[in-house]
């Protein structure tokens, strides 16, 4: 090989190499993975909080609805045996304001008492078929009209019915799990726990 070939084939030499070099800076920037991580994470933490945010509440709400379930039980249990009389001239004598103030012992610890969140209807009905299923509404909100305080007493029938307002704090989840919606509301604003024992008195 000449001289001149010499110098034409160096000359030539850096033209081949940049394709190769392109080629190999894009080949490295695929397989960079720095940074990465930061951007799955971005993209994937909203949907994760709020999956378990939502899980969370949803055990949360679980356990209120078990206590509001297990007071019931208790409170039911009282006017079953006649630790609990209305309107019999006894000691054991309970008006609606000291029965409710008995019903929030038993939930205060995690359950609020205040008057828009837990409503009690105890009252005696002559046969069992004449006991409501429903849960009282007003179109599609929860209505506490007609409730009272007027259990019957030995050997009658009596129902005790206890509902919670709990309202649902993780928004983009609350319309698939609440169940109530406010007057002119489009969105469902609480979940509305329910507990009814139906009991027929001993012979006290």
């Amino acid at each position: 090989m000449t001289g001149l070939e010499k110098q034409q084939v160096a000359a030539d030499i850096p033209e081949m190499k940049k394709p190769m070099l392109r080629k190999g800076f894009l080949r490295r920037l695929a397989k960079d993975r720095s940074g990465a991580a930061a951007i799955e994470f971005a993209l994937l933490a909203l949907p994760f909080m709020l999956v378990t945010f939502a899980s969370i509440e949803t055990f949360v709400a679980f356990f209120g609805e078990q206590v509001l379930a297990n007071a019931n039980d208790t409170m039911s249990r009282k006017i079953r045996t006649g630790e609990i009389t209305y309107n019999l001239g006894r000691s054991t004598d309970k008006n609606a304001a000291e029965f409710r103030a008995l019903y929030c012992e038993e939930i205060n610890f995690f359950l609020s008492c205040d008057a828009d969140r837990l409503y009690l209807d105890v009252r005696a009905f002559p046969k069992f078929a004449d006991i409501p299923a429903d849960i009282p509404r007003n179109n599609s909100n929860f209505s506490s009209d007609g409730f009272t305080f007027n259990p019957g007493g030995a050997e009658k029938i009596n129902v005790v019915r206890a509902y919670y307002r709990w309202e649902v704090t993780t928004d983009l989840v609350r319309p698939y799990v609440t169940n109530l919606r406010s007057a002119g509301s489009a969105m469902p604003n609480d979940y509305l726990m329910v507990a009814t024992n139906t009991v027929v008195n001993e012979a006290y």
